[in-house]
């Protein structure tokens, strides 16, 4: 029996209009009415996610989501820390000082803002500010504070550059941090036991629910943890072929209201 659904957000829960459709609310309204909780699990920050937290009434008292791709689970009400995993000073500069060589656009977290170190702030920077309802501000890497904690560190830059900086990666740095790729224009560095998955499987020992109850839906590469984890795992029809190969089920796209397919087709 399906206990918990893990759901992540772009390109799973929202179709390609940031929209979330008339059927997927109503579904996912009838889930909670069977007690099924609902976790959205996502790269974005809490305050990104707010207006999706709201249309599905998971602003109540008891409802959490896990957001910066595993680094933070909080509670969407208070937005209580239920637990955190977090880079430091020394680890950001590391990361900014390998990013920076390869002239990449580098963005970094704290629990409320972004901070770019750059004079320049690229279109895409710009835009995932609005897109995650963050305040952006300028701030060089030695001016962060030496207590800051900071949840991921991203680059946001095109493909091709993004692509440059992975082909560069090395075996020291992939074995110090947890670096996933979710879109093409972007390239993240948390904290090396930082996963969704990792998340997901600390929440759910928590409220006591075994893998075996627990089903996630997601598209993209920052899935692939989930699905490890969970028992009943859900490719969306426009996710990634890793993703589906990962499925034990894969329903329709995010444009014809996969997640309602799914959890009337096989979490009811």
């Amino acid at each position: 029996m399906i206990k918990l659904v893990a759901i992540d957000i772009d390109g799973t829960l929202l179709n390609d209009r940031y929209e979330i459709t008339e059927e997927v609310r109503r579904t996912i309204g009838e889930a909670k009415k069977r007690d099924i909780k609902i976790v959205l699990c996502t790269g974005r920050p809490l305050d990104g996610i707010h207006q999706s937290l709201a249309e599905l009434d998971l602003l109540r008292e008891g409802n959490v989501a896990i957001t910066m791709n595993g680094a933070m689970t909080l509670e969407t009400k208070t937005k209580r820390v239920v637990a955190d995993q977090a880079l430091n000073k020394t680890e950001l500069e590391e990361i900014f000082e390998f990013c920076d060589a390869h002239s990449a656009h580098v963005t970094y977290f704290d629990a409320e803002k972004m901070y770019v170190p750059h004079r320049e702030i690229s279109i895409l920077t710009a835009r995932d500010s609005l897109l995650l309802n963050m305040p952006l501000y300028s701030q060089l890497v030695s001016e962060a504070s030496e207590a800051i904690r900071i949840p991921k560190v991203m680059l946001l830059d095109e493909p091709e550059k993004i692509e440059e900086v992975m082909a560069a990666l090395t075996d020291e740095l992939k074995e110090r941090y947890y670096i996933v790729r979710s879109v093409p224009y972007n390239l993240e560095f948390l904290h090396k036991n930082v996963s969704k998955g990792a998340a997901l499987q600390a929440l759910s020992e928590k409220w006591g629910i075994l893998p075996s109850d627990v089903m996630c839906l997601g598209d993209a590469e920052n899935d692939v943890s989930m699905f490890e984890f969970a028992g009943v795992p859900v490719a969306m029809g426009n996710a990634t072929e890793k993703i589906k190969s990962l499925a034990r089920y894969i329903t329709k796209t995010n444009n014809e209201d996969g997640v309602a397919h799914a959890l009337r087709t096989w979490g009811f």
